[in-house]
């Protein structure tokens, strides 16, 4: 899933500090989210390899200052080439613990498919060296009848990881699923719901909250089971994050699609799920989620 933090149903009365190993003994990814608003520094890093097991792994968003978010914020780097070695450092430890399952580049939804943007991602893929990176688009135009072939070839040739997501279809700035490897070695999936209401409230207060509030019905993962089976014959590993964690409901929907898969629940994992009081999955007055976003710490 994603986000480690944000899973309560997962931790009872544990301290913050006992979540990712108490994560850890229910799932085997997690995608980390704190990167993108800064890059994190190694000791972190260090910290979550040493709280996880041998077999565990990350997937680190890449920092929002690489992938065109910033818009006017103020950039902690001077030069490209100085933000992407501070991100190469910040993952070593990971990648030496042999735990970095990929790097996630997320795109913004202005980043339309044109030829500024292609070489864009053409140099990016250039300073990322031999670490493995996911593609997100959030522009319906890279995946559009004239570009779509063009897009997952030029991802094949340049070495990008195919990013499949489930996101509500609410005009360009959104896509489609897209069920196509670029990879043999890897696929990522990404599960951010259905919430069409909320997808664009970005200027609502609680608009994270809002976007991703949504829970998979049995149906909607028996129908990724099926696209996830097709993958896995594309790719030799699949992974899966759902982001669908506004409010408790990221963790029962990848239980159940575990076990839709055929996956064995581990032991103490809260599943079945207990029948909530109020099955509604958009209330009318969603709590705030607000939170600062943490300041680029200087690394060397």
């Amino acid at each position: 899933m994603t986000n480690f933090s944000d899973h309560d149903e997962l931790y009872g009365k544990k301290k913050p500090a006992e979540r990712l190993p108490a994560y850890s003994e229910t799932f085997k990814l997690v995608e980390l989210d704190s990167s993108f608003y800064a890059i994190q520094p190694v000791k972190n890093y260090e910290k979550w390899v040493s709280q996880t097991p041998d077999d565990f792994g990350f997937v680190i968003k890449a920092y929002q200052g690489m992938t065109g978010h910033l818009r006017g914020k103020k950039n902690y780097f001077d030069t490209p080439e100085e933000m992407f070695a501070a991100f190469h450092t910040s993952l070593a430890p990971v990648v030496e613990a042999n735990k970095l399952t990929m790097t996630l580049f997320q795109y913004p939804p202005w980043f339309d498919c044109t030829r500024e943007n292609v070489e864009k991602l053409r140099v990016t893929r250039e300073f990322m060296k031999d670490v493995p990176c996911a593609l997100e688009f959030r522009h319906q135009s890279w995946y559009s009848p004239q570009f779509r072939d063009k897009t997952l070839d030029f991802m094949r040739k340049e070495g990008w990881i195919q990013t499949v997501v489930d996101e509500p279809q609410a005009g360009s700035g959104s896509i489609p699923i897209i069920a196509r490897a670029t990879s043999d070695e890897a696929t990522y999936v990404r599960m951010h719901g259905r919430n069409v209401g909320g997808w664009h409230k970005s200027s609502d207060p609680n608009w994270r909250k809002l976007r991703y509030l949504y829970r998979y019905s049995t149906e909607e993962l028996k129908e990724w089971r099926d696209i996830l089976l097709d993958l896995a014959k594309q790719s030799k590993h699949v992974y899966v994050a759902f982001n669908n964690n506004s409010d408790k409901d990221a963790t029962p929907n990848a239980l159940e699609l575990m076990e839709l898969l055929g996956q064995p629940i581990p032991e103490g994992a809260p599943w079945p799920p207990q029948q909530s009081e109020d099955p509604s999955l958009q209330p009318n007055e969603p709590e705030s989620r607000d939170e600062p976003e943490p300041r680029q710490e200087k690394l060397f």
